[in-house]
C-alpha cells in the first residue's frame, strides 16, 4: 500500500516542496494581503503541517520575499530577452511592451502581489522593487539614448516615465478582464510610447 493510500504526506523533493509552498502562499497573499496572511491558513493551502512549512521558512515574510524575488527575476528575464530579441530599437520598445503585458497575463496574482502588495512601503520591498525598476527604467533609456541626441540624464528620465507607463497600462488592462485584446493592448501603449520618443533629433 502506498503512502498516499495508507493517508501519510507524500514526500516531495525539497525543491518541489518548496514550490508547492511558494504557490500555496502566493494565493492566501493576493486574497488576504500580507498582514492578513497566516501561517496556518499557508499550511492548510498547501496541505502540509505547520512543522512541514516552517522547515522550508522561518515565517510568512520569509515566504513573501522569496515569492518577490522569484516575481521580479522572471519578470526581469522576460524584458532582458525582448530588449535582446533584435537590434531594431522601434521593434525593442514594441517587444519590451509586448513582454510585460504577457508577464501581467501570465502570472496576474504575481503581478498583483508585488506591485499591489500592502507591503510595498516595507523598507526591504521597496528596495527590491525599486531595483528592477531601475534596471527597467536604464534598459529603456538605453534604447533612448541609442536612438537620439539625448544625454544619458534625459533618457533615463524617459525610461522611468515608459517603464512606469508599461506598468499602470498593463495593470488597467489586467482590471477589464480580456475586453481588449492583449495585442491589440500592448500595441496601442508601444505606438504611444514610440511616437514619443520618435520626435526627438535621431543621433547620427
Amino acid at each position: 500500500m502506498s503512502n498516499q493510500a495508507a493517508g501519510k504526506p507524500v514526500r516531495l523533493p525539497r525543491e518541489e516542496r518548496r514550490r508547492q509552498l511558494l504557490s500555496a502562499a502566493q494565493e492566501v497573499f493576493v486574497s488576504n494581503g500580507f498582514h492578513g496572511a497566516a501561517m496556518d491558513e499557508i499550511a492548510e493551502a498547501a496541505h502540509v503541517s505547520k512543522p512541514v512549512l516552517y522547515q522550508h521558512f522561518p515565517g510568512k515574510r520569509e515566504l513573501y520575499m522569496a515569492l518577490l524575488d522569484n516575481h521580479l527575476n522572471t519578470l526581469t528575464e522576460f524584458l532582458r530577452t525582448a530588449l535582446n530579441s533584435t537590434t531594431d530599437n522601434k521593434l525593442r520598445v514594441r517587444e519590451t511592451m509586448r513582454a510585460y503585458f504577457r508577464f501581467v497575463a501570465q502570472d496576474s496574482q504575481g503581478h498583483r502581489m508585488v506591485f499591489e502588495s500592502d507591503l510595498t512601503n516595507d523598507a526591504e520591498v521597496s528596495a527590491r522593487i525599486e531595483e528592477f525598476n531601475a534596471r527597467f527604467a536604464n534598459s529603456i533609456a538605453g534604447v533612448i539614448a541609442e536612438d537620439t541626441k539625448l544625454s544619458h540624464l534625459e533618457a533615463t528620465l524617459l525610461g522611468r516615465a515608459l517603464a512606469g507607463m508599461a506598468q499602470v497600462s498593463a495593470r488597467y488592462w489586467l482590471e477589464t478582464d480580456g475586453g481588449l485584446d492583449i495585442d491589440a493592448a500592448s500595441e496601442l501603449v508601444y505606438r504611444l510610447a514610440w511616437r514619443g520618443i520618435s520626435r526627438f533629433p535621431k543621433e547620427i
